[in-house]
């Protein structure tokens, strides 16, 4: 799990790729293959429960010692799918955006001293230099889902199990195949480019087709809503349809139609803006 969201845990969400197992080269393919029969495999709250655990000492250990060796693990049309955590490597990625401005001075300093930051940044440049290629199975975003993931999704691909209080939390989320995930990037991509210029939008798409690129055609791509389902009221996630705003919006650009898209952007922006209210509340 990242800096970031291991600091301001459990408001984040998730996107992940699975990958079948012949994505994978010898030895880590029979690695994820005896994993995948394990029947204790962990799920997001044990990952979510390690990083704070390396919070705890003081100073902080913000990246592990080692990488993980764990994975989420799903199975569909009878292939197994791994999802390796990969939780160093994630949080050197974090750690850069931390740096990068994210944060103010004072408030870095006092989370992670510099002499931390040094350390844990020489260790990934050299680590870097003998892994040019590798890149994160997982992506995370802070109190909010970005626009450019519902892309990837129709909301028929939704899933929402409610929580049953006070052991189970909600669950909200989107599978869809990797095929299906490229193909709705790029219309949207093509609609946006035909209706306003390149921005940040349009980089946030190209960004994120890029790195599905990196993948296995036949993957399996995952929105999770995470920790941010403990952000929003019960009745307000069971009516969350954030992707068939985003779809509507884009067929709507795509149709010329700029009020219909002002309209289904609308909707989506007033109900994330109320989750991003959350963050600075008291």
């Amino acid at each position: 799990m990242s800096v970031r969201s291991s600091v301001l845990v459990p408001y984040a969400s998730y996107l992940r790729v699975y990958e079948p197992l012949a994505a994978f080269p010898e030895p880590e393919r029979s690695h994820w293959a005896g994993y995948a029969r394990r029947t204790d495999t962990p799920d997001a709250q044990d990952e979510l429960r390690g990083s704070l655990a390396d919070l705890v000492p003081v100073p902080p250990v913000p990246v592990p010692v080692r990488e993980s060796g764990d994975a989420f693990v799903t199975t569909r049309d009878g292939v197994v799918l791994v999802c390796p955590w990969r939780t160093r490597l994630r949080g050197w990625l974090a750690l850069t955006e931390l740096t990068g401005g994210t944060l103010p001075a004072p408030v870095l300093d006092a989370m992670l001293p510099p002499v931390v930051r040094a350390q844990v940044t020489a260790d990934h440049e050299r680590w870097r230099e003998r892994n040019p290629d590798a890149r994160p199975w997982i992506r995370g975003a802070v109190w909010r889902v970005p626009l450019s993931w519902f892309t990837l999704f129709a909301d028929e691909e939704r899933e929402y199990e409610p929580g049953r209080a006070p052991a189970v939390a909600p669950v909200l989320r989107y599978r869809t195949s990797m095929a299906q995930a490229r193909r709705r990037l790029a219309r949207a991509l093509k609609a946006l480019r035909g209706a306003i210029e390149d921005g940040p939008m349009t980089e946030s798409l190209v960004d994120v087709g890029r790195w599905l690129e990196e993948f296995h055609p036949r993957a399996l791509v995952e929105l999770d809503y995470g920790g941010l389902v403990h952000a929003v009221a019960a009745e307000s996630l069971a009516a969350d349809r954030s992707a068939a705003d985003v779809a509507e919006g884009i067929a709507a650009l795509r149709d010329g139609d700029g009020e219909l898209a002002q309209e289904a952007y609308g909707r989506f922006a007033e109900r994330w803006r109320a989750v991003r209210n959350l963050e600075f509340a008291s």
